[in-house]
């Protein structure tokens, strides 16, 4: 007898203080993403973004007592100010994909993994962003993960936050 895991999608809504277009600068542009990817603890000092449909982002959260982590956002759909598509992997510093195992990830941390974030004006001045992480398994990894983009919707709100 099997027992599959049934997997589970995080959905993450916020709104900004921000129209669209700056919104979705959040995921295009190296210099914001650079502000705005990892958990608190992590800075971000590399963000190579190639934001086309095939084209793959490399990414680095680096922080002193984990290291360099690395990803990869291979573009799958991009529908300009309305939604992006894109799946996620751990990669090494050049970009290819490595198994989360090898580098001591439990388990349950998802390969090949769905992102899609959706874009909402409200109105001129204010965006809804939707982050849906699809297929992850109940456990550490998908509590890690909900921890960290929490923590990065927050940096994201503080670029726009009214001074």
């Amino acid at each position: 007898m099997s027992t599959e895991i049934a997997l589970e999608n995080l959905v993450f809504t916020r709104t900004f203080n921000a129209p669209v277009a700056e919104v979705w600068r959040l995921w295009s542009d190296p210099e914001y993403v650079r502000r705005w990817w990892g958990p608190d603890i992590f800075t971000c000092p590399l963000a190579n973004i190639d934001f086309r449909e095939g084209g793959t982002s490399l990414v680095c959260m680096s922080a002193p007592q984990f290291g360099d982590l690395y990803s990869t956002w291979r573009y799958v759909t991009i529908e300009p100010m309305k939604r992006i598509e894109y799946i996620h992997n751990l990669a090494d510093s050049g970009g290819n994909r490595i198994d989360p195992a090898a580098i001591g990830m439990p388990a349950d941390f998802p390969q090949d993994q769905r992102h899609v974030i959706t874009f909402q004006p409200l109105d001129n001045e204010h965006t809804e962003m939707t982050v849906t992480e699809y297929g992850w398994a109940p456990g550490q990894m998908m509590e890690m993960s909900k921890l960290g983009m929490t923590q990065c919707l927050e940096k994201m709100a503080a670029i726009f936050a009214v001074s």
